[in-house]
């Protein structure tokens, strides 16, 4: 495969070095010692980058479809991770990253204007008989491992006439840095248990169980909006997995028609979420969670939260099924905790993280 070397002009493009954010005090407790604030340019003068293939919609690179640049990469390939540029452009695809494909990152060349998107939703027929199910309504899907994605969009934007997933994950270990995720109902999909999934400086909106399914994530950092009165999270964590979906220092917003939002609800049996550090608005419920309908769901669901602050951070009358960690045991959870192994930070290709500190 030719080396590419991509001379980019990277005001306004890259993310933000250490020094240009602002420390939280509360940092401490994830493993992230002092990075927060949203991600701006580095400057002018920034050295080249290189890159091994280059997706441009007006061939100026080596391919104008993701899906052809992800084709031409070797399956397993060994060494170094591939690095892929998609400039500026909406790229009408439904996309895979296979399972074959791994060690590989994506970056766009700016967050709003390179845009991977579709418009499937759970209830076309496209065969004119059966609906494709809310599986296969994916925009984006990743079965591939070690897999990053920085500064680019993914949207489905089909009309609300069923769920209509933007972004389908089921490898391992895979990382998001500083995207949009744009949908309405079940815009993120975690699909496969015992899987760990990154966001971080995440743009994520939708309607309904916009965050849903059995994986380990993390969420660090992200902008949480809500377009409808109804749940954030749908976890459907097992039994024997210890962590589910970690929401830390985000800010949940709503639109203004949204009255009343829950912060999850549990699509299985003992799903886990825990909102910790996060910015609630007045909108969240005073219950804070709901049971689905299903009252045997408040012995298993395993919701906490820790230090919420916001008009809707009302600890006293959150349900009685819900816990408030303790400074000890809030303290424990930590990136390199649930994420064990696997330091998702080090995977960031735009930043070297150098202010994320792994402990």
């Amino acid at each position: 495969m030719n080396l590419i070397v991509g001379t980019l002009a990277l005001a306004g493009l890259l993310l933000s070095a250490c020094g240009q954010r602002q420390a939280s005090p509360e940092c401490n407790n994830n493993g992230c010692q002092a990075c927060a604030g949203p991600v701006e340019g580095f400057g002018a003068g920034a050295d080249t980058l290189e890159y091994d293939v280059v997706v441009a919609l007006d061939g100026s690179g080596q391919f104008t479809s993701l899906q052809e640049a992800i084709e031409s990469i070797r399956a397993f390939k060994p060494g170094p991770r591939t690095r892929v540029f998609i400039k500026k452009g909406i790229y009408k695809e439904k996309v895979i990253v296979p399972t074959w494909l791994t060690n590989v990152v994506f970056v766009g060349e700016d967050v709003e204007q390179t845009v991977i998107t579709w418009d499937d939703h759970a209830n076309i027929k496209k065969d004119g008989v059966h609906k494709i199910g809310t599986f296969r309504s994916y925009t984006l899907l990743v079965q591939g491992n070690d897999i990053t994605f920085e500064n680019l969009t993914i949207e489905n934007n089909a009309p609300q006439l069923g769920q209509a997933v933007a972004l389908h994950v089921e490898g391992d270990r895979v990382s998001f840095f500083n995207c949009r995720i744009l949908g309405n109902q079940d815009t993120i999909y975690t699909g496969r248990e015992q899987t760990r999934n990154f966001f971080d400086h995440c743009y994520i909106e939708g309607t309904t169980d916009f965050i849903f399914g059995p994986s380990t994530a993390w969420f660090e950092a992200c902008h949480i909006h809500c377009k409808r009165d109804s749940y954030i999270t749908a976890a459907s964590t097992p039994e024997y997995v210890a962590y589910g979906y970690i929401l830390n220092r985000c800010r949940v917003t709503v639109a203004d028609n949204v009255r009343k939002m829950a912060l999850g609800r549990p699509w299985r049996a003992y799903a886990h979420t825990l909102f910790m550090y996060c910015e609630l608005p007045e909108q969240i419920a005073p219950a804070g969670w709901h049971n689905w309908n299903d009252p045997s769901r408040e012995a298993t669901s395993r919701y906490e939260e820790y230090r919420n602050y916001g008009p809707g951070a009302r600890p006293a009358e959150r349900v009685a099924w819900s816990r408030q960690l303790s400074d000890k045991e809030a303290a424990a959870v930590t990136v390199a905790k649930v994420c064990g192994d696997w330091n998702p930070y080090a995977t960031r290709f735009l930043d070297s993280a150098e202010c994320c500190q792994w402990k």
